[in-house]
């Protein structure tokens, strides 16, 4: 299948506030700025190849979000920096019922939860993101779906818990799939673009996730086109680029 990651969207109350705290937690730069999106964009050393794209919405966070971000650390005094830089830029503790864990559970200036993970092996070579973590009830098929779509092949289990993909290159971000028995309830506030290449069809490339096992989302008649992937969560396959 030809479609490739492209972007992580995140809704947003104040896209261009948002932006500004994700481009200094993590170092890198806000590349776009329109009056739909903004888009923060890592230096190619970084090895992230897909944009953090805020948009805006006027609906308001409701419960814990079922896509979220984790961040590497190098060392325990990374780990440190990396939350207090969080917090003086506007993040907060949170508690999801974490217990006493190694990482760090944070929330960004509207409430999206993300991790500061304590030195590990598996993200040595990540960049300033380890992790695109989705919450799945069934890892397995839900990462297998995504490896379809994306060309990322499985690199990584860990029992029925947790199943990894990884960019054919070995760089960048893992994008990993958690078991968790949450009911998803509302339209997720953080979701991935997809895109064919350029020169391709866009009917012949949707029709190819489609029958991949996504389903259509309805919505209003755009250039792209808006899915669920087969645990419900939304996605779009945007048009070749």
């Amino acid at each position: 299948m030809s479609t490739r990651l492209v972007n992580l969207v995140i809704d947003a109350a104040r896209p261009r506030v948002l932006a500004d705290f994700w481009a200094a937690l993590l170092g890198w730069r806000v590349a776009v700025e329109e009056p739909r999106e903004v888009d923060v964009r890592a230096p190619e050393t970084d090895g992230w190849d897909l944009d953090l794209v805020f948009v805006p919405v006027p609906e308001p966070k409701e419960g814990k979000n079922r896509l979220h971000l984790d961040l590497a650390s190098t060392t325990p005094a990374h780990q440190a920096e990396l939350v207090a830089r969080a917090l003086e830029l506007g993040g907060r503790h949170v508690d999801l019922g974490q217990g006493a864990v190694p990482w760090v559970v944070l929330a960004d200036p509207e409430g999206n939860e993300f991790c500061v993970l304590e030195p590990r092996e598996r993200y040595a070579e990540s960049g300033a993101v380890a992790a695109i973590l989705v919450d799945a009830h069934a890892p397995e098929p839900l990462a297998e779906f995504w490896a379809r779509i994306t060309g990322w092949p499985v690199q990584a289990r860990e029992g029925d818990v947790l199943v990894g993909l990884r960019a054919p290159s070995g760089r960048g971000p893992w994008l990993e799939f958690l078991r968790n028995d949450d009911v998803k309830r509302v339209k997720n506030r953080l979701h991935l673009d997809v895109a064919p290449p350029a020169g391709s069809d866009h009917t012949t490339a949707v029709a190819e996730v489609v029958a991949a096992g996504a389903v259509d989302a309805g919505g209003p008649d755009l250039p792209w086109r808006v899915l669920r992937d087969p645990e419900g969560n939304e996605f779009c396959v945007l048009t070749p680029r």
